[in-house]
């Protein structure tokens, strides 16, 4: 099996748009979440979100878009991209400049790129009402590539030449978890040397309101407080977009192109629950058993586990059953590794969480910090005994667990850990090299 490792990141998140400024967010607790109106009706129950700064891409068509100007997106490439497709461009160019990597040189086989997204339902209804307008005589030429689930994969691969494993995953809110893991495994057997795993989504009432009925959106005001995972007063989930990119990569080739090293990939797991179509086991079966697949195939011991980076979107019930689930891996061992979710900064990326919050446990292991729940006031009871800390931490333990989990009850969980090398004089995030 092939050493896998992670050479470059891409931001473009609520807390910042870049890897300098997502490292300060995640040490210092600064959070993303502001007042929100997502459709001018004081009825709706949603008054807080997570948006991404430096874009303009609410309008329905792409000559009104604007993004930060160090980016160039060609108007070919453009007119088939979906808003969030404009996030992942960007953060994909970012990503490739971190991992010291040409255009060129992802072009053919031996690069592949999976990519996560549920599509633009925003893009998907105004194209469809458009048609309906004319009776189906008239619609947009590129209405199916920019909205539908596949958009990301379709526009990335041929804008940048990709030729080896493209494809796209789709398991709500595991999957880009799901990309990661499946694009380990294409590096480990030798199928591919490098992968770009990708995850994007919008930020609009399309795509985030459609769960307030579900009663799974946080109606609290306060940008403060209405992401809380873990804590006995949360209320349900903030919603935001973006795009994160981790370019993987053997070990082998990286260390004869001279790369710079964030972590190693160890190994992944998944397990459904079997339980229901919208919520979690109550127990957490399904995750209890994705962590210990992960530590099967990592190789190691749970008590190698230093960190949880903890899927917790701060609804009631999925954070129970989460809290259960790692209850029962590490505190019946006797075991308390520090846990904390991510998203009381950053809001809940639903499907591009999973790489979005992979990158920044690559981050915490690179320059030697460990993010806290900031926002934790008092603790579920469920959560008793476990090592729920509110403060960052200005070290890191050597090894993590990723955990994440979508509809239907899609478990996946990824394990990383530091990579020994020889240190570069970085002075923003540090760095190894092999």
């Amino acid at each position: 099996m092939h050493q896998v490792v992670i050479t470059g990141l891409g931001f473009i998140t609520s807390i910042g748009n870049d890897v300098a400024g997502v490292s300060v967010s995640l040490r210092e607790g600064r959070h993303g979440m502001v007042p929100w109106d997502f459709c001018g009706n004081p009825n709706v129950p949603v008054k807080v979100a997570a948006p991404v700064r430096g874009f303009c891409v609410e309008s329905p068509s792409w000559r009104e878009w604007c993004w930060p100007g160090e980016y160039e997106i060609p108007r070919e490439t453009l007119r088939g991209l979906a808003p969030h497709g404009v996030y992942a461009f960007c953060a994909l160019e970012q990503a490739l400049a971190d991992a010291g990597l040409k255009r060129s040189e992802i072009a053919g086989y031996g690069t592949g790129l999976f990519c996560a997204s549920a599509g633009s339902a925003f893009l998907l209804q105004h194209n469809l009402a458009f048609s309906r307008q004319t009776n189906f005589e008239r619609g947009n030429p590129m209405g199916v590539v920019s909205s539908i689930a596949g958009t990301l994969n379709f526009n990335l691969a041929a804008h940048y030449g990709i030729t080896g494993a493209v494809t796209g995953f789709v398991s709500a809110c595991a999957s880009s978890s799901h990309a990661l893991g499946y694009a380990m495994d294409e590096i480990r057997l030798g199928r591919q040397e490098r992968m770009i795993v990708v995850g994007a989504e919008e930020m609009n009432a399309d795509t985030i309101l459609p769960f307030a009925p579900m009663r799974a959106l946080s109606p609290n005001a306060d940008p403060s407080t209405a992401s809380r995972p873990f804590d006995v007063a949360r209320d349900g989930f903030v919603g935001t977009g973006g795009a994160v990119v981790m370019i993987l990569e053997e070990a082998g080739l990286a260390r004869r192109r001279g790369a710079s090293v964030y972590a190693e990939m160890l190994g992944w797991g998944q397990a459904a629950d079997g339980h229901s179509v919208a919520t979690s086991h109550p127990e957490g079966a399904g995750l209890r058993e994705a962590m210990s697949r992960a530590l099967r195939d990592a190789g190691i011991d749970a008590a190698r586990i230093g960190y949880v980076n903890a899927h917790a979107t701060s609804t009631q019930v999925g954070d129970r059953a989460e809290a259960l689930a790692l209850r029962s891996v590490f505190e019946t061992a006797g075991l308390h590794p520090l846990v904390s979710s991510t998203k009381g900064l950053t809001g809940h990326g639903l499907s591009m969480s999973g790489v979005m919050e992979t990158g920044f446990c690559a981050l915490m292991l690179r320059i030697g910090f460990t993010a806290g729940n900031p926002h934790l006031v008092a603790a579920d009871p469920a959560c008793e005994g476990m090592n729920l800390s509110v403060e960052s931490r200005g070290e890191c333990p050597e090894v993590i667990l990723k955990n994440s989990s979508g509809f239907g009850g899609s478990n996946v969980c990824q394990v990383l850990r530091r990579f020994e090398g020889k240190a570069l004089d970085c002075p923003d995030v540090g760095a190894n090299v092999i």
